[in-house]
């Protein structure tokens, strides 16, 4: 995996399969550009947001909250083309959105669309409890295999042993939001424990404001010369 300079806030690594271009868009969405195919991850906060992106051909969903199903973009979007890859949770609140598709799977299942394989990882709260916000089961983290690259999406967790058991991760996004999902400390551990080549923090709103995802990047360089924490503006309106 060959890296090269980011340009205007997007980052382009090259894979076996073509440039994948990285746009942080806000919060935990992202875009994913692949020679003509157009990737959003959980489009969140106004259809404006996406005008600069040609329509998605895929749509992958992490959870049923609405910093991930966000109807209201999704309903602003043209998805007429879309082929949506979601959780059933998520298929079973999304009845209204058009798609061409809606692909469904579980935690631990495998499949593969647009030749990018799919893997759905537990995504959920520790300790596991009845009120969990995030039980598991419920919602999917995301591997993807783009060519020779493997791409990893958090969703909404806290540091499990499925996430900390990964390997051979190049690019990860990892939440840290407390209460909601992780600690800075608790996301740095399980990030030294994976060792993705590339990690951007993503998703590091909370109740108190931004999480201080400097701290993160120092907890994680200080512990392994393996991991490069990319630090980007995930939340450009603040």
């Amino acid at each position: 995996m060959i890296l090269s300079q980011q340009v205007n806030a997007q980052d382009v690594i090259k894979t076996t399969a073509g440039d994948l271009k990285i746009t942080p868009v806000l919060h935990g969405s992202l875009a994913l550009q692949l020679n003509e195919l157009t990737i959003y991850i959980d489009p969140y906060g106004g259809a404006e947001k996406f005008k600069a992106f040609p329509d998605a051909d895929l749509i992958f969903i992490t959870d049923i909250h609405g910093d991930h199903l966000n109807v209201e973009t999704l309903s602003g979007l043209n998805t007429n083309n879309t082929t949506f890859i979601v959780p059933q949770a998520v298929a079973d609140k999304m009845q209204e959105i058009k798609s061409k598709e809606k692909v469904i799977i579980g935690n631990a299942e495998e499949k593969t669309v647009n030749n990018i394989k799919i893997e759905a990882i537990p995504m959920y709260n520790l300790p596991e409890t009845d009120d969990s916000r995030h039980p598991k089961g419920r919602g999917n983290g995301y591997v993807l295999t783009i060519g020779d690259s493997r791409v990893y999406i958090s969703g909404d967790t806290e540091d499990i042993e499925e996430m900390r058991s990964l390997k051979n991760i190049d690019i990860a996004f990892v939440c840290m939001n407390e209460p909601y999902t992780m600690t800075i400390s608790q996301a740095a551990e399980s990030v030294i424990a994976f060792q993705p080549a590339i990690v951007y923090p993503f998703h590091f709103r909370g109740q108190g404001g931004l999480a201080d995802v400097n701290s993160f990047k120092k907890l994680v360089e200080q512990s392994t010369d393996n991991v490069e924490v990319r630090l980007r503006n995930w939340y450009p309106e603040y």
